[in-house]
């Protein structure tokens, strides 16, 4: 066995825990620690505060997920002031041996690693994910963050992170085609994850508001997800209902790009609404593909539902990298 620290750093948080990698490949996570990257200069200082919840010095090996892209010795992070800097991490942090990886690509080790009982069946053929072939991972959040899996026999694969939030949402109704219409104007080129990711569900609400001809109050995207989520306004939960569906349409589109033979639905959002995406119309617009419905229909789609799958992707990026 081998135990490494692993943490997963985004903007407004960052999450700490102790894995232990098991010689059969099982991976165990303490509980997460979490603290606000506000409340640090640096990520030594946030490493240093984790190392004193632990009670004792932290192993020499690491595994960390950024929310950032993984180029060059200096690497600044994407909605936090923090840099990393190759060079002098090891030091910094007194490791030995450590993996770096973007966020969302340490989500694409998760699916490929996690055992079958962390996937909860979402839609199409009730079956495993396949051992071979492409699986398509997207995750709603404050972004939409989108990856492929590549499996081939003998449990390898490769992990292929995307920008795939950043291609252009492709409106299927007049609901859509006024959500593009008002987001226009204020960014021009409208992306899918002005509609599908967490702050998505405030220009949606606006749609609808201005469809039924009423007049709502500018509310903030977790008051919206909170009062429709718990079906306290009838209004947000219509809102609710069509972010599924249009995630569902925005789904099967890159599963359609990717060639994918299954599809995972991943994301701190992703998991909080399950029980929404499993009573909405998520399966009706993922195979709404015209002379490709057939091929959707015989998809399987999970959630998954691994609490912290980017601490446990880092920790399986560090074992494919340093234990083979």
């Amino acid at each position: 066995m081998t135990e490494i620290a692993v943490c997963d750093i985004g903007g407004t948080h960052a999450r700490f825990a102790l894995a232990a990698i098991h010689g059969d490949g099982r991976i165990d996570l303490t509980e997460p620690v979490t603290l606000a990257t506000s409340d640090f200069t640096t990520l030594h200082d946030a490493w240093e505060a984790f190392a004193g919840t632990t009670g004792h010095a932290l192993p020499r090996d690491a595994a960390m997920a950024l929310a950032a892209p993984i180029a060059g010795d200096l690497i600044p992070l994407t909605n936090n002031p923090w840099s990393i800097r190759r060079s002098t991490l090891s030091t910094e942090l007194g490791v030995d041996r450590y993996t770096m990886l973007n966020d969302f690509a340490a989500i694409g080790h998760a699916v490929a690693s996690a055992p079958r009982e962390q996937f909860e069946h979402l839609t199409g053929p009730d079956e495993p994910l396949p051992e071979n072939g492409t699986i398509t991972i997207v995750g709603p959040g404050t972004g939409l963050g989108v990856a492929l899996v590549w499996r081939e026999a003998g449990g390898r694969y490769h992990v292929q992170a995307t920008e795939g939030g950043h291609i252009e949402f492709a409106p299927v109704d007049e609901t859509d085609d006024a959500l593009v219409a008002l987001l226009r104007p204020k960014y021009g080129r409208v992306v899918t994850e002005r509609v599908t990711a967490g702050p998505g569900i405030v220009a949606i609400h606006q749609v609808l508001a201005q469809r039924k001809g009423c007049s709502v109050p500018q509310l903030d995207d977790r008051t919206l997800w909170r009062m429709g989520t718990s079906g306290e306004d009838s209004l947000a939960a219509a809102a609710v209902e069509r972010f599924c569906l249009s995630l569902g349409s925005v789904a099967g589109d890159f599963a359609l790009a990717h060639g994918s033979q299954a599809v995972v639905i991943a994301g701190g959002l992703g998991l909080r609404i399950r029980e929404q995406l499993h009573g909405s119309a998520f399966a009706d617009r993922f195979c709404a593909k015209g002379s490709y419905e057939r091929l959707m229909r015989a998809m399987p789609v999970k959630i998954i539902t691994q609490p912290q799958p980017g601490l446990y992707g880092a920790a399986a990026a560090f074992a494919r990298e340093h234990l083979g």
